[in-house]
């Protein structure tokens, strides 16, 4: 496995060039990386302040981490807070996020790059989020007894850890001082192999995090005067399959409205989603009109997102929510930020790698579908069946209000074990 290791590390990089010849995300991966070290070292060398630094792998993972980030920064505004992404899907959308003191992308994984980064930084916490896990950084923390911590971690029998031949990814859990948990099977998998004094079930800080957008939420005009008399279906983070599902029942149902915001908004997938959807225009057009007081063209039922950023304030517009990602293999996208404004949430047969998904359903505030006739099914008993409505919007609420809290216990065992001092 660390043979494995060594080549992946090696030539990620090498095809991330590669690729980058046509691909735009994996050139900004690329090209982000390149003057990491200079920048890092431009902002540190006269820094005398702690430093905590915070990694996630992309962007869901950094709202997962953002309520415990700006907990720590409200607390302790002693600290520096240093915040890395490995993916520019998270980076380039946060990458002027004002609760860090500086943003950048993680080198990628090596014995050099670890020890310039933690000699450069000299981080006095570190805070890995969810599943990120690179053997010679946690390495680095570890010999130099900086504490290392992991926040709402998720873990499954079939991952290396728990295999006969996870030895060397079992090394890169003895690295953490703490692992807070999601869950009681992620704490069991762990304490059988070993783990267990410094294993917490504290449960999943996005929680935390989406109601915290829900209290402080914001109107969006001109989604308040898109949808304004009508009721309303938000499709989230959707891709192609997604889309497919989805369009037949937008285009027959115009006295709906229907707002699409895609998982990409490249040229060429914002003009798909035109093509699929008959009655559409893009939102930024919508404003453009609305803007100059022109009127708007007949008959559309369907605004397509062309921003990021603004989805988790669009749901609260929704009477159901449809969740993307699940025809794909990576399964859908977070179901938290719409089933806390009390939607039902619906979404494809892929959804077993996350827990609230499962959940949701148990409570009776989410439904999985399996095509696009099953999909048009439920949405119709959904919007013509009151009593059902009900009982799953109050159900989707209830079950997010009652899961808060995973910031307040973290926090309270980091400052119990003086991890937070100043």
């Amino acid at each position: 496995m660390r043979l494995i290791y060594h080549i992946f590390i090696l030539l990620y990089p090498r095809l991330a060039w590669v690729t980058g010849l046509y691909n735009r995300k994996a050139r900004l991966w690329y090209k982000g990386r390149r003057r990491v070290f200079r920048t890092l070292s431009s902002f540190f060398h006269t820094n005398h302040q702690p430093v905590i630094w915070m990694h996630c792998a992309s962007l869901g993972e950094f709202e997962q981490g953002r309520p415990l980030l700006e907990a720590i920064r409200k607390q302790y505004p002693g600290y520096k807070i240093l915040l890395t992404f490995f993916s520019p899907s998270g980076y380039e959308v946060r990458k002027s996020y004002e609760g860090a003191d500086h943003i950048c992308y993680l080198p990628m994984d090596s014995p050099a790059n670890a020890s310039r980064f933690f000699h450069i930084v000299q981080p006095s916490l570190v805070l890995f989020v969810k599943y990120e896990f690179w053997h010679y950084y946690l390495q680095e923390a570890k010999q130099r007894n900086i504490p290392l911590v992991l926040v709402s971690g998720i873990f499954r029998a079939s991952q290396p850890f728990f295999k006969w031949y996870g030895g060397f990814h079992r090394k890169m859990l003895n690295a953490f001082s703490f692992l807070f948990v999601q869950n009681n099977e992620s704490a069991g998998l762990l304490q059988s192999i070993g783990f267990g004094k410094n294993v917490q079930v504290s449960g999943d800080t996005r929680f935390d995090r989406v109601i915290s957008i829900a209290a402080g939420f914001t109107p969006v005009a001109a989604a308040e005067h898109f949808c304004k008399g009508h009721r309303v279906i938000v499709a989230g983070s959707t891709w192609t399959d997604d889309d497919e599902a989805l369009d037949h029942y937008a285009n027959t149902r115009t006295a709906l409205r229907f707002i699409i915001a895609p998982h990409d908004i490249e040229p060429g997938r914002l003009q798909e989603c035109l093509q699929l959807y008959k009655h559409a225009m893009l939102y930024s057009q919508y404003t453009q009109y609305l803007q100059q007081e022109q009127p708007l063209p007949e008959g559309i039922n369907t605004l397509i997102v062309d921003n990021i950023g603004m989805l988790s304030r669009l749901y609260h517009y929704a009477d159901i929510a449809y969740i993307g990602g699940g025809f794909g293999d990576s399964g859908i996208h977070n179901c938290l930020e719409a089933a806390v404004y009390g939607i039902p949430v619906v979404f494809g047969p892929v959804y077993d790698k996350f827990i609230e998904a499962d959940e949701l359903i148990d409570a009776g505030g989410a439904f999985s579908i399996a095509d696009a006739i099953h999909l048009e099914q439920q949405l119709d008993i959904l919007l013509n069946d009151n009593e059902v409505f009900g009982k799953a919007a109050a159900a989707a609420g209830n079950y997010v209000r009652t899961h808060g809290g995973a910031t307040d216990q973290i926090m309270q065992v980091l400052q119990e074990n003086r991890l937070l001092t100043i």
